[in-house]
């Protein structure tokens, strides 16, 4: 622990250690305040992490596989690809077999998820073509993308997401 300019072991109080926190906190907040950082907004254009243009439903391939994209304001043309958390995974599937509110919120059948676990953090980057499931190759939990993803017209950000990314405390 850095106190005027020297290190201490074994002196640092709770009120020293909630301070480097606070610090790391706001340090943390002013990363995310950038804005290739931020989460996708309402309206974001959903763009080719390869090659960074703007994608359409007719860019993604029915039934597979993938295709990773990044949000991007369509305002200042800012990709927000600072934040592995913004990576998104888009399928197109026949309409038909798409369920519920997914059948309802797809866009000539593209679904769009997140592209990191919520269970471990890690890139999704499974697909089983046979079943058409997405896979976490972490551990191996398999996601139906035929319910529960949300794409609307040009394959914009329709809402912010709808949960927590990343892991989620029990």
């Amino acid at each position: 622990m850095a106190r005027q300019g020297r290190w201490h072991c074994g002196s640092s109080t709770r009120r020293d250690i909630l301070a480097i926190m606070a610090g790391w906190a706001v340090d943390g907040s002013t990363a995310s305040a950038q804005p290739a950082s931020e989460r996708p907004k309402e309206g974001d254009l959903l763009v080719s992490a390869e090659s960074e243009t703007v994608l359409a439903p007719t860019d993604i391939p029915l039934g597979g596989p993938p295709v990773l994209a990044w949000p991007m304001n369509a305002t200042d043309k800012t990709v927000r690809k600072d934040s592995r958390l913004n990576k998104i995974l888009l399928l197109r599937l026949d309409s038909a077999t798409l369920v519920g509110a997914t059948k309802d919120r797809a866009a000539a059948g593209v679904v769009g998820y997140s592209a990191i676990c919520p269970h471990t953090a890690c890139e999704v980057d499974g697909w089983m073509a046979d079943q058409q499931i997405l896979e976490c190759s972490c551990h191996y939990s398999h996601y139906n993308p035929r319910e529960g993803a949300a794409v609307d017209g040009k394959l914009a950000v329709a809402r912010p997401f709808t949960s927590r990314v990343g892991i989620i405390p029990s």
